[in-house]
Formats: structure tokens, C-alpha cells, sequence
């Protein structure tokens, strides 16, 4: 029985220590400038910029890939920042890829009528959406963007975009 804990005990180690020695050693090495570009960029990974998340975007301006005014979420504070750090001229934002909104708007649940299916969740790019399996859903408003990314998804329709002064009011 001792020797069966003491040889769990020592593979236990060893398997730690090699996991701890892969992860020190085997950690992708990531790039400063990137980090400081996705720090710059909103995080709603809204995917306006035709890339899947803010940080690929981040990526892609790093390797040239990509242009600083991709991201209208960001709007033009974002593409000055960008700029001022990678020492460019700043650019208007490309209207191809939408306008900055104005977070005019913000989402509201018909909680009655929620079924609790969790693709809102899912679909939201800020978390601002809160709620279990099977139960109602919410949304945190001071986070939610009115991105619009929680409608299609919703299979009742109980979500509806409404203008954060008309939410506040009611």
C-alpha cells in the first residue's frame, strides 16, 4: 500500500515537473507589438474587420497584412492610436467594413418569453449577456455595445434593440 502512494507520489512529480518545464519552454513566443495593437483594438470581436476576433486583426496589422482602419467598433480614436504607435498616417475608417456605432442602442431580453438556449450568449462579443441553460437570460447594459450579434440567433425573438434612453425610461 506505501509503495503504490509513493510511486503515484513520484509520478505525480515527475509528470508535474515535465508539464511545468513544456509550458516555460514550449510557449509560443508572442509578438510585443501585437499585444500592444490588440490592447489598442475594442475587443468586441464583432469580425467587421473580416478577421474572427481582434487579436487575428491585431496580428495581421503587425505583419502588414492589414490596414489600421478596418475597425468601426474603434473608430477613429482606435485608427489615431494605431497610428501614433506605428508611427503611420492615420486614415478615415473604411466604410466598407460599417460605421462606428454610436451605442445609441442597447439589447433588451423579454425575460417572460426566454426560453434559456444560451445562443445570445454565445453570439455576444462583450459578455454582456447573463443567464443558464433552461433559465432566463439578461443584459448587462452598461457592457452591451448594441452590436446586434444576439438577434439572429435567438430562435423566439425576444430580443429586441432599443435606444438606451427609452430603456432607462421604461
Amino acid at each position: 500500500m506505501i509503495d503504490a502512494l509513493l510511486i503515484m507520489g513520484l509520478l505525480a512529480a515527475v509528470l508535474g515537473g515535465l508539464l511545468g518545464f513544456a509550458s516555460v519552454r514550449l510557449r509560443p513566443h508572442t509578438d510585443p507589438v501585437v499585444e500592444q495593437i490588440n490592447a489598442l483594438l475594442p475587443q468586441t470581436q464583432c469580425g467587421q474587420c473580416l478577421y474572427p476576433g481582434c487579436r487575428p486583426y491585431a496580428e495581421a496589422i503587425a505583419a502588414g497584412e492589414a490596414p489600421i482602419n478596418r475597425c468601426p467598433p474603434g473608430g477613429q480614436a482606435t485608427i489615431r492610436q494605431l497610428a501614433d504607435l506605428l508611427d503611420r498616417e492615420p486614415e478615415p475608417l473604411d466604410a466598407r467594413h460599417g460605421s462606428t456605432p454610436e451605442r445609441s442602442m442597447v439589447a433588451l431580453i423579454d425575460e417572460p418569453a426566454c426560453i434559456g438556449c444560451t445562443l445570445c450568449i454565445q453570439a455576444c462579443p462583450v459578455d454582456a449577456i447573463l443567464g443558464a441553460r433552461g433559465q432566463m437570460h439578461t443584459v448587462l447594459h452598461e457592457e452591451c455595445t448594441g452590436c446586434e450579434l444576439c438577434l439572429d440567433p435567438c430562435p423566439v425573438d425576444c430580443i429586441a434593440l432599443l435606444p438606451r434612453d427609452a430603456r432607462t425610461a421604461a
